[in-house]
């Protein structure tokens, strides 16, 4: 028996190659082995890859549709590992073979110095002489996940799923293995089942149900695993039983989910969505802490994430896509009174009336707009802020007259007819046209326009892809987001400085393949500012801080306290800033101009700082949220009451326990709250008399000499 072992950035894994020339992952942790034997006739399901041809016998037992005993993937072996250094960190290329179909298949981990992260993606070769459909692949595959600890499994392990939802985004639940059926009724014994903790989108809305992450705790000994799919599309990933341990599976599309295959010829290759794993022992908000580490290092250089300029959008709870040049000019005036920086026009700016199923050529409504738009955009930019539009470039209306000129393979077909979902057509962006047709709408805003922001919106579900020039319908679906994201990729380049916000019906693209571009991402279409606490708080799980979006939306009818709820919603975050500005009284507006104006002196914390939670992750029902930004000179707390139960609650900070903290009330300055900081506790007492109140505490700490 042979071992590869490595030891970076506190991340132990450890190999070995067996005699049947057979490469088995046995260990992956921050934590050390602790030389607890796993006996001989376990170790077949510690596999590094799986990877399933067409047509191939699958003879040992597998159970159900879990992506386990895959063909040729059992019974690859091992033929070569490659360990070296590139710009990012240490890289680890182990290969594997299959003498009967010539499939090699190379299981790539990229390391990142200082972050304890893997970044872990699978390429397949047909290196045989007849054609091969792969089924499905691994991006990361690792069996044992219970092993660390003595407790049973059931009492040791918790399994947490992002829960995603229009208007309910980034809700994040915790599981024991048997509330998700997998219980283990007798703890001693090696049990079976056909039962998968699986957790699958399909489509192009790649987090309509669920963020493509999950967490997973051994509380006896604190180590953990968090993971995110980098993929726009379709993904899945499983948990579930093999040779008497579990596994933890990350991929892309797959065929029994997303109706995706993809045709081999000899010579031909296929790479597979990347994952990346953040290896922990310190609990969530540390793990969270080094997946935002490892986020900001894959993401596209830009100055929007360094400057975190302030947005204002007419949308929410505002124009609500009813834009004209009467109703933008207050709008505009007293957006550049509290601080705004950029304004962004958002949807029918292009339409005279109704305008949802005819949008696709995207040329301004004189109707809306009697002396041009150009008009508008001067005004925005003479008040010294930069202005923006809003698009949908993915989609066309089916009344658009556009539409009904080109040619079909402009779209996506299935079954010989258009998809199309809420009166749209979906556009095929491996389509040269289309792409030709969106540098012309891009090219035309920026060039003619005078355009620096635009809102990329898109708010259908064409469903599980496209047969044209396709193998399989997914197999065009995932074509078609590869060439998106290049095509993105070709926009960045010709305007490094164009900001373009992801944004699908809210935050229905929370991934990491569209933020690896977009600087800024839209977190949720939430018209109430007391739900959008809960979401705004926990949104640094699945994005950058500095990449979230938050509405701020005062509304006409509210009082001061309202105000401040809605500032703080989004004070540590993005500030997307909207609402009637024009109409509120003079107190009101001098807060939201108090709170755009401080936030001015901290967007450079929080664009390096670190998310934490003093009372963990919010749910809808809590009548206390929190939030917390530690940079290296200052750390922020936003607390929000909502109704009900007490008026005062303890906010931990463990970091800052026993050190000496001067502790104020940063937002609002008229505060209105008592407040107290325990050194030796670590905690911040916060008292707030009224429901539906909010503050944001600044705390500061002296260096020990």
């Amino acid at each position: 028996m042979h071992e590869i072992r490595i030891e970076e950035n506190k991340i132990y894994m450890r190999f070995e190659i067996n005699e049947q020339e057979q490469i088995k992952l046995m260990h992956l942790s921050l934590l050390p082995e602790t030389g607890k034997k796993i006996p001989e006739e376990e170790k077949g399901g510690f596999r590094v890859v799986e990877v399933n041809y067409s047509g191939l016998d699958r003879p040992e037992e597998r159970h159900g549709i879990k992506y386990i005993v895959t063909a040729p993937g059992y019974r690859l072996k091992y033929q070569s590992h490659a360990d070296y250094r590139n710009e990012l960190g240490r890289k680890l290329e182990i290969m594997n073979y299959d003498d009967a179909t010539g499939c090699f298949v190379t299981s790539h981990y990229q390391f990142y110095d200082g972050i304890q992260v893997i970044r872990s993606y699978t390429e397949v070769e047909n290196r045989g002489e007849e054609e091969q459909t792969l089924e499905y692949v691994s991006s990361f595959y690792y069996n044992g996940i219970e092993k660390e600890g003595i407790l049973p499994r059931d009492q040791k392990m918790k399994v947490w799923i992002g829960h995603n939802s229009w208007q309910r985004e980034l809700q994040w639940k915790s599981y024991s293995f048997d509330d998700m059926g997998l219980g283990q009724s007798q703890p001693d014994a090696i049990q079976r089942s056909s039962k998968v903790i699986g957790v699958t989108n399909t489509g192009n809305w790649s987090t309509k149900e669920y963020l493509p992450m999950g967490y997973l705790e051994n509380t006896e000994t604190g180590s953990n695993l968090l993971w995110q799919i980098e993929h726009n599309g379709s993904w899945h990933w499983e948990i579930s039983d093999v040779t008497g341990h579990f596994y933890l599976q990350l991929s892309g599309p797959t065929e029994q989910e997303s109706h995706w295959c993809k045709i081999l010829k000899p010579g031909e290759k296929f790479i597979s969505v990347p994952a990346a794993v953040a290896v922990g022992v310190d609990g969530f908000d540390e793990a969270v802490g080094q997946l935002t580490k490892y986020r900001r290092t894959i993401r596209r250089p830009n100055e929007d994430n360094r400057k975190l300029g302030i947005i204002f959008n007419d949308y929410m709870n505002c124009l609500f896509a009813d834009p004209t040049t009467e109703k933008e000019i207050p709008l505009i005036k007293a957006a550049k009174e509290a601080g705004c920086e950029y304004y962004c026009i958002d949807a029918g700016w292009y339409a005279a009336g109704f305008w949802w199923d005819n949008v696709g050529e995207w040329q301004p409504s004189l109707e809306r707009f009697p002396g041009g738009i150009e008009e508008v955009i001067s005004m925005i930019r003479d008040h010294g802020m930069i202005p923006g539009l809003w698009l949908e470039l993915e989609v066309m209306g089916i009344n658009c007259e556009l539409a009904g000129k080109v040619p079909k393979e402009w779209f996506f077909i299935r079954h010989g007819k258009k998809v199309y979902d809420r009166s749209r057509y979906q556009l095929d962006f491996r389509n040269p046209q289309v792409r030709a047709h969106a540098d012309e709408v891009i090219d035309r805003l920026v060039n003619s326009y005078g355009v620096g922001y635009i809102k990329m919106d898109y708010n259908i579900e064409p469903g599980i892809g496209t047969e044209i020039n396709a193998d399989s319908f997914g197999d065009g679906l995932l074509g078609h987001e590869r060439a998106y994201l290049a095509w993105l990729d070709s926009v960045f380049e010709r305007y490094p400085d164009l900001i373009i916000e992801n944004c699908s019906s809210g935050g229905l693209r929370i991934d990491y393949a569209m933020l690896q571009r977009h600087s800024i991402q839209s977190t949720s279409d939430q018209e109430d500012y007391r739900h959008y606490a809960t979401i705004a708080a926990n949104s640094p799980t699945g994005v950058t801080p500095e990449q979230s979006a938050i509405w701020s939306y005062p509304l006409r009818e509210g009082d001061k306290e309202e105000v401040v709820f809605n500032m703080v919603n989004a004070m540590l975050l993005r500030i997307h800033q909207s609402g009637h500005l024009a109409e509120l009284n003079d107190e009101r507006k001098m807060l939201v101009k108090e709170a755009l104006t401080y936030y001015k002196t901290i967007r450079e914390e929080i664009a390096h700082g670190l998310p934490f939670w003093p009372i963990g992750l919010s749910s809808f029902s809590d009548e206390w949220v929190s939030l917390g930004i530690k940079s290296q000179k200052k750390c922020y707390v936003a607390v929000w009451r909502r109704v009900g139960g007490e008026p005062s609650h303890c906010f931990p900070v463990p970091h800052l326990r026993g050190k000496r903290v001067k502790a104020h009330c940063a937002y609002p300055s008229y505060t209105e709250c008592e407040y107290g900081w325990n050194q030796d506790t670590g905690i911040l007492s916060v008292r707030l008399e009224k429901p539906y109140c909010a503050r944001l505490f600044e705390l500061e700490w002296e260096e020990e000499a």
